[in-house]
């Protein structure tokens, strides 16, 4: 390997590592050389129509990498939220806590934006920059003495780089090859996601009703005019159900799932359809013993795994991104290894702690809202109700759902370039 310009294979290409290569490359330019590796990459990303809520420090970031201003026309601002606790037979839902307001002038907390859309900029915005797309896998690696040789699916040479980037998912081949254990346990639930129509406009308002078999998330998505003029208005639904129940439901008659989703959904919003065809996932909590080894880094959902309850799955591995970059580009300034040891031990401990907060976070609120016992249902109300008649704690978990909280974030995750 050139000592002057070092390689890094990232191993999957969706957000989180995606985003990692753009920073990377348009941090260093040519003094870097920066790989991606991934099938899906053969794929029209227009394809994928699921939608994530992307917090206000990450869309910060994505304006530092110059890729927000081609998401944003299809990017639907998140301006309040309404969270409800009830049982699904209850005749009302009371709300118990709002939350409204920008976090910075002009700036909502959140916006929904469709994977697609994302990766499609990301990817056309990788191209510009010089990063090098294969779409193939990666099948294994070794590690030798300061680099690792990295082995392609289509059993190319091995690839020398300095560092390999595990992105592969929460089912990461490469983090059991690497001998890096895992902690997880399952939630005995699974998250039903879809695109649904309705008569009348969200206005920006995302609703999470807490419900005995888990959360029920109403998610706006940006709405599209019709040839005809007509206007289509649009949200994310991720529906938290008992496992056992879900291959009833998702096989049952269409007008049946219509009429268990507007048991849910409730009528605020007129009529309701199906827009695209409902996906379940089982739901879990998992996260990486270490997030690094020899010559390899753990991204994403390689890394952790967390329950949908707040939607930072994906802010998550946006951080991890940030992080990771932040450290390898200041390293490579100071003539460092980048896939040296001190280089990895830093992005440890950049990630470790917040990533455990969230898991925590995440784990504790799903166990205390999805259940049906009278006393912690008086409990987490009474809770709910004090937080809404508190402004100042009302504007710290906004900010702290916003990802604007934490003084030490990354550059990025501040708006700031590498």
């Amino acid at each position: 390997m050139s000592t002057t310009s070092p390689r890094i294979v990232i191993a999957g290409g969706g957000l989180a590592g995606l985003s990692l290569a753009l920073a990377l490359k348009q941090a260093m330019g040519d003094s870097l050389d920066v790989v991606m590796c991934d099938p899906a990459l053969r794929r029209d990303p227009h394809g994928d129509k699921r939608a994530y809520a992307i917090a206000a420090a990450a869309r910060r970031m994505l304006e530092a990498l110059h890729v927000w201003d081609k998401v944003a026309p299809g990017a639907q601002p998140m301006l309040d939220m309404v969270i409800t606790d009830s049982r699904l037979q209850d005749p009302v839902r009371p709300t118990f806590l709002t939350f409204s307001g920008d976090v910075g002038e002009g700036e909502p907390f959140a916006h929904m934006v469709t994977a697609g859309d994302l990766t499609a900029a990301l990817i056309e915005a990788c191209t510009a920059a010089g990063v090098s797309l294969k779409a193939q896998g990666v099948r294994g690696f070794t590690a030798a003495a300061g680099h690792v040789d990295v082995l392609l699916a289509d059993g190319e040479a091995a690839l020398p780089a300095a560092l390999l980037v595990a992105a592969d998912g929460a089912r990461s081949k490469l983090r059991e090859q690497a001998g890096i254990g895992w902690i997880s346990w399952p939630y005995r639930q699974s998250g039903i996601v879809a695109t649904i129509a309705h008569e009348r406009d969200h206005e920006g308002r995302a609703v999470e009703h807490f419900l005995p078999s888990g959360p029920f998330a109403i998610l706006p998505l940006k709405s599209e005019t019709l040839p005809d003029g007509t206007v289509k208005h649009r949200s994310s639904i991720v529906w938290s159900e008992r496992s056992e129940n879900v291959p009833a439901l998702l096989e049952s008659d269409p007008e049946h799932l219509l009429v268990e989703l507007e048991r849910r959904f409730g009528l605020q919003l007129g009529k309701v359809a199906f827009e695209t065809t409902p996906q379940a996932f089982p739901l879990s909590f998992g996260v990486a013993r270490t997030f690094v080894g020899d010559r390899i880094a753990l991204l994403g959902d390689a890394a952790h795994v967390i329950h949908p309850i707040a939607g930072q799955g994906l802010n998550l591995g946006l951080h991890d991104a940030a992080s990771l970059a932040q450290v390898i580009a200041d390293a490579m300034r100071l003539g460092q290894d980048p896939g040296g040891a001190d280089v990895l031990e830093a992005y440890e401990r950049a990630r470790r702690a917040d990533i455990t907060a969230m898991g925590l976070m995440t784990d504790g609120l799903n166990r205390l809202f999805s259940n049906d016992l009278l006393p912690v249902r008086l409990i987490r109300d009474l809770g709910l109700g004090l937080v809404d008649r508190m402004p100042g704690l009302k504007r710290f978990f906004i900010r702290e759902a916003a990802g604007l909280t934490n003084r030490d974030a990354p550059r990025l995750l501040k708006g700031e370039a590498l």
